[in-house]
Parts: C-alpha cells; sequence; structure tokens
C-alpha cells in the first residue's frame, strides 16, 4: 500500500519504519525541514533500540522516504495516519490543534479522482477526536473518506519489538472497506495468532487511554502498599509475588519504585481525568493515582533529607539514571527532575550518568549545569568518586550487577539509595553498605566479621 504518515516523533517514526519493512511504501512527512534533512541522512533523533537500522535498510531499499511536502504525501497516499503530537493543555485536556491542522491539509489536497483514502489516528486522541477529524477534512472535500482510530502501544525502549510482533492491535472502524484494507495491512504482524480487534471508532479511542491509566494505577498502587511496607517492616517484594501469583492479578507492573513518567502514562492520565469530568463521572480513582505518583517521585529526595538534613550545603551525591526508564533518552516527567533539582536547591552538587540521556539533560538541566552545580559523567564510576552517597534512579543494565568494591571505596561513606530495588539489601549489607530502597526494611552497613584465630 501507498501510506502517509503525517509526523516524524517517536510514534510516526516507528511506525513508518516497521509498515516499510513489510513492503509498504510510506512516505514520513513532517514540517521542521531539519528533522527530515536529518533523516534523510540517516540520523535518527531519538535513541529506540533496532529504530536506526530498521530506517537505514528502507531508505536505502527504497521503501521509505521523508519529506517536508506534507500535501504531496497526502495527494498520493492510499493510507494515511496522523501521528502528530497531542502535548496537555493547562487543564490536561489533550491539545488537538496538530492533529486538526493535519486533518484541514488532508481535505484540502484530497485528489478530485482516485481511491478512496482511509485517515488514521494514530497519535493518542481522547473520545470524539475521530468526529472532530471528520469535520475538518470534509469542509473541504466532498470526495469519500474513511476516518478510523487505531492507538499505539508502544513501550519505550521496546518499541519495534512491539510494532513488529504485537499483543493485540485495536483499530475502530465505521465501514467494511477500512476493516478489509486495515486487516491487509496488518495482516503481516498478527501471523502468530495474536488478535485484530475490530470495534467502534469511540471504544478504541478509550481503549488507548483505558490501558495505560490501568498501568498507572498498578504502580502507584504498589507504591503505596510499598509505603505501608516500609511503615510496618514488610517486604513489598514478598507482598508483590504473593499477589502477583493470583492469576486474576498477574506480575505485570507491580514493582514498587519512585513512580512512572515517560511521555504517555502522565499525559494520558491526566487527559482520561479531564475527559471524566467532562462526561460527569468522577474521577476519584485516578486523582489518586496522580497525588501518589507525584509523591513518589520524591521519596528519595526525603530520604536524603532524613539522613542528612534539609541543608544539603558542602555535600555532593552520585545520581545513576535520569531517563525515566532503561532503553530510552527520554526524560520527560522523569523522576530525577525532581531529584536533581531538589538536592542542588537544598545547596548539594550533583555528579550524574546515564548511558543514553546526557543530551536530553542539557536540556532540562543547563542552568543547573550552567551554575556548576551538576556535572554529567561519562563514566559512571566517575559519579561516586568523594560522593556522600550514591542514588540509582533508572534500572539500566550496565548497573544491575557492577563493582561494589570500587563503589563502596569511592564513596565518603559507603550510603546507597535504590530507587528501583535493583540491589538485595541482605547482599549490601553483606558488602558494607548502609542501604535504603523503596519498601523494604532499610539495612544498616553489617558490624566487619573478627578474623578466625589461628
Amino acid at each position: 500500500m501507498n501510506i502517509a504518515v503525517i509526523g516524524t516523533g517517536y510514534v510516526g517514526l516507528v511506525a513508518g519504519a516497521c509498515l516499510a519493512e513489510t513492503g509498504n511504501q510510506v512516505v514520513c512527512a513532517d514540517i521542521d525541514a531539519g528533522k527530515i534533512a536529518r533523516l534523510n541522512g540517516g540520523e535518527i533523533p531519538i535513541y529506540e533500540p533496532g529504530l536506526e537500522p530498521l530506517v537505514e535498510r528502507n531508505l536505502a531499499e527504497g521503501r521509505l522516504a521523508f519529506t517536508t511536502d506534507v500535501a504531496g504525501a497526502v495527494s498520493a497516499a492510499e493510507v494515511i495516519f496522523i501521528a502528530v503530537g497531542t502535548p496537555p493543555g493547562e487543564d490536561g485536556s489533550a491539545d488537538l490543534q496538530h492533529v486538526l491542522a493535519v486533518a484541514e491539509t488532508i481535505g484540502r489536497n484530497m485528489p478530485a479522482t482516485g481511491p478512496e483514502k482511509i485517515v488514521i489516528t494514530k497519535s493518542t486522541v481522547p473520545v470524539g477526536t475521530a468526529g472532530k477529524v471528520r469535520q475538518a477534512i470534509a469542509r473541504h472535500t466532498d470526495r469519500p473518506f474513511h476516518v478510523c482510530s487505531n492507538p499505539e502501544f508502544l513501550k519505550e525502549g521496546a518499541a519495534v519489538q512491539d510494532f513488529m510482533k504485537p499483543d493485540r492491535v485495536v483499530v475502530g472502524v465505521e465501514s467494511e472497506f477500512a476493516r478489509h484494507r486495515l486487516g491487509e495491512l496488518y495482516a503481516p504482524f498478527v501471523r502468530t495468532g495474536k488478535p485484530v480487534l475490530f470495534m467502534d471508532i469511540a471504544s478504541a479511542e478509550i481503549t488507548k487511554y483505558a490501558a495505560n491509566a490501568m498501568l498507572a494505577t498498578r504502580i502507584s498502587f504498589m507504591n503505596t502498599i510499598a509505603g505501608l511496607c516500609e511503615a510496618v517492616g514488610a517486604d513489598v517484594d514478598k507482598v508483590r509475588m504473593g499477589i502477583g501469583s493470583d492469576e486474576r492479578i498477574g506480575p505485570g507492573f507491580l514493582f514498587a519504585g519512585i513512580g512512572y513518567g515517560g511521555s504517555c502514562f502522565p499525559k494520558d492520565v491526566k487527559a482520561l481525568v479531564h475527559t471524566l469530568r467532562e462526561a460527569g463521572v468522577d474521577p476519584a480513582i485516578l486523582d489518586g493515582v496522580e497525588k501518589v505518583n507525584a509523591d513518589q517521585k520524591a521519596l528519595l529526595l526525603r530520604q536524603v533529607v532524613d539522613t542528612f538534613g534539609e541543608d544539603l550545603s558542602g555535600r555532593t551525591f552520585a545520581v545513576w539514571g535520569l531517563s525515566f526508564k532503561p532503553e530510552t533518552d527520554d526524560m520527560r516527567e522523569a523522576p530525577s527532575l525532581t531529584l536533581v533539582r531538589g538536592l542542588c536547591q537544598r545547596g548539594a552538587r550533583v555528579r550524574a550518568h546515564d548511558p543514553e540521556a546526557h543530551h536530553e539533560a542539557g536540556r532540562y538541566f543547563a542552568d543547573l549545569l550552567g551554575m556548576g552545580v551538576l556535572s554529567l559523567c561519562e563514566r559512571n564510576y566517575d559519579c561516586v568518586e568523594g560522593a556522600d552517597a550514591l542514588l540509582l534512579l533508572t534500572e539500566w543494565s550496565p548497573y544491575r550487577n557492577p563493582d561494589f568494591d570500587r563503589i563502596r571505596a569511592g564513596l565518603r561513606e559507603p550510603l546507597v539509595f535504590d530507587g528501583r530495588n535493583l540491589w538485595d539489601p541482605e547482599r549490601m549489607a553483606e558488602m558494607g553498605f548502609t542501604y535504603r530502597s523503596v519498601g523494604r526494611r532499610s539495612r544498616p552497613a553489617a558490624a566487619p566479621q573478627p578474623a578466625l584465630a589461628g
């Protein structure tokens, strides 16, 4: 099929490359000329495992192209994906101005003749958006067209795998023509028997928000339980195993930590809260989810203040991990934003490391870097030299089994705050660390063992 993907952000770029990989002719269009020039030069603007070789291969084989000619891409395509951003407004609602601007462009560039076009909202949009897209297009054309909703369910760090081998594909349609054509389009991705779930458009639009809100709820629920465990001396890891083995619940997204971040969960929960209020439905559950998450992002900061006091002047802290999760450079809504800024505001200096997010850190922390209170280290061990404590924020693979002897030797005191429960408390204590984590009993360093008599 001839496909146009409007928007070359995270969703549009992954979708375009993966659709090209299955033999379609795909044009990704964007009004950002600089980004398009970089993409045509093989430069990928985001870090996503597996995406760069996919783009390079399909560019070289002529199945994938990048252009600033949005009108031309729309005119030539049979299937058009709208994959532009929907940032949150001040009231938490999704800002649809970019989506509707693309819809207007589609209407203005609908050819007088040719096959019927299918217009698909791939962006995360609130229920009712497809109707607004349809109206925006219809203002400029009398040609028949089909509007569909096809929300994405991509995890940052595993987006290519998720698109190529999805758990399910959700498609909201209103015509048999669109149902048939999109069934053909997605057939190569579901050969192992995973379902393509066709439904009405409103249900498809709600499904995306409901899925993310459910996952966010599980995270905040477990973080609430972690607080209870810490208060009474229980172990949240054992609780997680106890409830996760229940088939009705399952083990996914039950890990305690310092909260969720990124481009999806925070934005989508806010947007669903706004939609619920508009519909006259009490969003109390999701209000609680948001509050717990906001509080959780400051957990390690509270632990540091409990240990050292409010005035952190003269203190230096090592931070491992800046992105909101591993395998991505995305720092949007990351717990590191709360922690690093909170430490520096209290007079501390911070040395931080992240395998991929250094360039993003320069954007989010330009003021702190300029003042010299934050420095970015090329190697993770460089952070700990002379630091008062190590704080782990992101569970990157290189942090999972580090050289603990080197860490202990570098720190002024062997003190570790683990925001992702990555390390075993008993082992940390045995190695001489005072160790604090999330929802597990704090472990003081073990006393030195007396030497055995010869």
